[in-house]
């Protein structure tokens, strides 16, 4: 008998689709990219749906890629006409491996082209009642761009994460709330919500085929590297902006950044949020980190009908691997997730996890749920169907800081407690500009200050 466990949990690491356009060539020779926002003007019967892409890293080029591939099934084209980010050499990048891949699908004049921090404004205001904004910077700023844009008439994609503090996620939740008086469209990048294979996992979960729903595990278990001394020329602020995943003020930290996706999928396969949250966490004894995260957590989170679900963190070299979410319901168990979030489902038997076990598998989902999630977002806007996911995305983003702050302070975290809490990481987010001293400073070692159990506070 073959009780091997299944090898698609156990996969290395690739290169994500968001990743490859970020690493193609070296950066354009210089162009012209201050400007005025000067609004597109169209003719009566042109459809194409504008995009502004709004932070250019590889996150948001990737998210570009997913829209043109969207657009064939969406009854209408899409094209890039607008692009703005913090620094000028990224957006150059990007702009120059877009147009080498895709030229035809692309518009963006030097005219359109914005850098610094008031960019997202400009790049907004080029837009069109129809068009959508892609807001695929940094997580700190992200309430503040859809409130802009919501003012503005404008629909949003916006990239996980949403928040880095309960206050930021308020703003949002609000700004979606206004989106929705104004029949905007907003979709949120938890793609894994757009995938076929899960949501039919989910119509059998309902109809009984796995009982009463015990037991949630995720895991999230690859080598992510750390963080090196600041070098003496760079500015302190720019530092953090530029490794954001290292700053808890600029993205939430490496754990809200990246763990967002398998909280989400525990939030969604119960269909409520947690009560309370409690986990451990820590850092190798060889841990020369410069940034703010701790690289093991194990956290447990309790729904108010006493369902437990973990979430089970790990980002060092050499050590077991795990990229998966599983299911235990009292007549078997399920696999809901794979690796890079791909649709491995399945059920077993019963609780055994392991190959020669497996009562039913999803077969390869057709396209990715990348894909299908701007599938969903033109499709509303072309035929006008409501779709807004800001809510849902700020309250699963709660339950990632929820376990967050249990890890990092050392206590029990209630829902309540983080819905409510006024504590922020960069209160004058807002007025940040280029000049602005860096919310977090390094100590005489490079090193910033990382969370102490029992000492640190977060809500």
């Amino acid at each position: 008998m073959n009780k091997e466990p299944l090898p698609s949990t156990h996969q290395p690491e690739k290169t994500s689709r968001r990743e490859f356009l970020s690493r193609s060539g070296k950066l354009a020779t210089s162009a012209a990219l201050a400007g005025t926002a000067i609004p597109w003007v169209h003719a009566a019967e042109d459809n194409t749906i504008h995009l502004a892409l709004i932070g250019c890293g590889g996150r948001g080029s990737g998210a570009v890629l997913n829209a043109y591939d969207a657009a064939y099934g969406s009854r209408g084209p899409v094209k890039l006409t607008v692009m703005a980010d913090l620094y000028e050499d990224r957006l150059k990048s990007a702009y120059k491996a877009l147009k080498n891949k895709f030229a035809d699908k692309m518009d963006v004049t030097d005219d359109r082209k914005f850098v610094g921090f008031d960019a997202y404004r400009k790049a907004i205001d080029c837009l069109r009642p129809g068009d959508v904004a892609m807001l695929t910077g940094y997580s700190g700023f992200r309430a503040l761009q859809l409130e802009y844009a919501v003012e503005k008439g404008i629909n949003v994609f916006m990239e996980k994460s949403f928040g880095p503090d309960a206050p930021s996620l308020r703003r949002l939740i609000k700004a979606g709330e206004a989106a929705e008086k104004k029949n905007l469209k907003i979709a949120a990048g938890l793609q894994c919500r757009h995938s076929r294979n899960r949501q039919e996992l989910l119509k059998r979960i309902q109809d009984g085929e796995m009982g009463d729903i015990q037991l949630i595990r995720a895991y999230r278990m690859q080598q992510c590297g750390w963080l090196a001394p600041r070098k003496p020329e760079s500015k302190e602020l720019e530092w953090q902006l530029r490794h954001f995943t290292h700053f808890l003020w600029v993205s939430g930290g490496l754990f809200a950044e990246m763990n967002i996706h398998q909280i989400d999928e525990l939030c969604w396969i119960k269909n409520a949020w947690p009560v309370t949250a409690h986990g451990v966490g820590g850092r190798a004894a060889n841990n020369t980190d410069c940034g703010q995260n701790l690289d093991s957590l194990s956290i447990e989170w309790t729904f108010p009908d006493g369902t437990k679900a973990y979430d089970v963190v790990r980002w060092l070299p050499k050590c077991y691997p795990e990229f998966a979410t599983f299911i235990h319901g009292t007549k078997c168990a399920a696999q809901f997730s794979g690796p890079h979030h791909i649709g491995t489902v399945r059920t077993y038997k019963d609780q055994r996890i392991v190959r020669d076990n497996i009562a039913w598998e999803a077969p390869a989902e057709p396209i990715v749920p990348w894909q299908a999630e701007w599938e969903a977002l033109l499709d509303a806007i072309r035929q006008d169907k409501p779709h807004n996911e800001a809510k849902r995305a700020g309250m699963s983003n709660i339950a990632d800081l929820m376990g967050r702050a249990a890890v990092h302070s050392g206590q029990m975290i209630t829902w309540d407690q983080m819905m409510n809490s006024n504590f922020q990481l960069c209160p004058n987010i807002d007025s940040l500009n280029a000049d602005s001293p860096a919310p977090v400073k390094d100590d005489a070692h490079g090193r910033y200050p990382v969370p102490v159990p029992g000492v640190w506070k977060e809500v």
